[in-house]
């Protein structure tokens, strides 16, 4: 297993990762440093966990516009309505995502 250091925010974290997928693993920690300093340029240092939520659910909302997994809504049924169960399936993964950070923040 592959060790890989992250700087997420002036931050450095340990994540571990399969051998021969580093560089993505890395690819992926820069694009979360870009979306956690976007989010300091905008609302400044709010601290740490809620930077890190805030970020995941931008991701999470780019992925459910490529995919719709969340809301139902797929780029082929963009104009439909949502699936009523979308804010509570992004409540859920909100609280999820905050379980992680509180469990990273700790180590």
């Amino acid at each position: 297993m592959a060790q890989v250091a992250l700087d997420i925010n002036g931050r450095r974290f340990e994540i571990a990762c399969d051998d021969g997928q580093e560089a993505h693993v890395r690819a992926l920690g820069a694009e979360l440093d870009r979306r956690v300093r976007g989010l300091v340029d905008s609302v400044g240092q709010v601290g740490e966990m809620r930077l890190l939520v805030m970020a995941s659910l931008l991701l999470a909302d780019d992925l459910d516009d490529q995919t719709g997994q969340v809301t139902g809504k797929t780029p082929e049924n963009a104009g439909g309505e949502p699936d009523p169960k979308a804010a509570e399936q992004l409540d859920t993964l909100a609280e999820r995502i905050e379980r992680v950070a509180t469990r990273l923040s700790a180590s």
